[in-house]
């Protein structure tokens, strides 16, 4: 993080919103591009936390995937180390897979109040998560069963959008219908982060 994407101490900064990428999804793949673009619109100042370097072959591996995870979360607090979070006014975090997870731990552990934008979260995401969210989901989504995050959305009182048919990019292999999900997506998002959220 540079200093001049980063809230340091003395800058007021009204609205942040900061980009927890997953595992090979980066902050250049659509759902994470478009809602950090939809954000700047909205007058967020967007900072993105480029975390990675992970081991291959992650998913079923419950090892792996911990090792991610923890490794995530350290490169985080280092990235974010000199935000100055008393100089933010709205914060939202806006997640993608493992970095739904990430931020939720990330907001409880540092006792931030945030708005949580989840992306094709996983279950374990709901482990940490509090205050305002809204989550998406595919339902054809390896890494994460659709009773299961029905639940736990239902129990967290979180919106939950489903895409019929979508995997864990939120897509179908039609190009069409995953333009359209891509739309109907970032309208939710922009929604939420303006504080005009329709319900699903």
């Amino acid at each position: 993080m540079t200093k001049d994407s980063s809230p340091l101490p003395g800058r007021a900064h009204a609205r942040i919103a900061v980009l927890f990428p997953g595992v090979g999804y980066t902050c250049d793949k659509p759902l994470l591009y478009y809602a950090a673009k939809l954000a700047r619109a909205l007058g967020y100042e967007v900072l993105p936390v480029p975390y990675g370097h992970f081991p291959k072959g992650v998913k079923g591996d419950a090892e792996k995937m911990r090792l991610v995870f923890d490794s995530a979360f350290s490169q985080a607090e280092a990235l974010l180390a000199d935000v100055d979070w008393n100089a933010c006014g709205e914060v939202a975090f806006i997640g993608k897979s493992i970095g739904t997870a990430v931020a939720a731990r990330y907001a409880r552990e540092k006792g931030l109040r945030v708005k949580s934008v989840l992306l094709t979260p996983l279950a374990e995401t709901f482990a940490c998560l509090d205050g305002d969210a809204i989550a998406f989901h595919g339902t054809a989504d390896p890494w994460a069963d659709t009773a299961e995050i029905t639940r736990l959305c239902a129990a967290h009182g979180v919106p939950l959008h489903l895409t019929p048919g979508a995997n864990h990019s939120l897509e179908t292999g039609d190009i069409d219908a995953d333009l359209d999900a891509l739309a109907r997506t970032m309208a939710a998002v922009r929604g939420f982060l303006g504080g005009r959220e329709d319900r699903p």
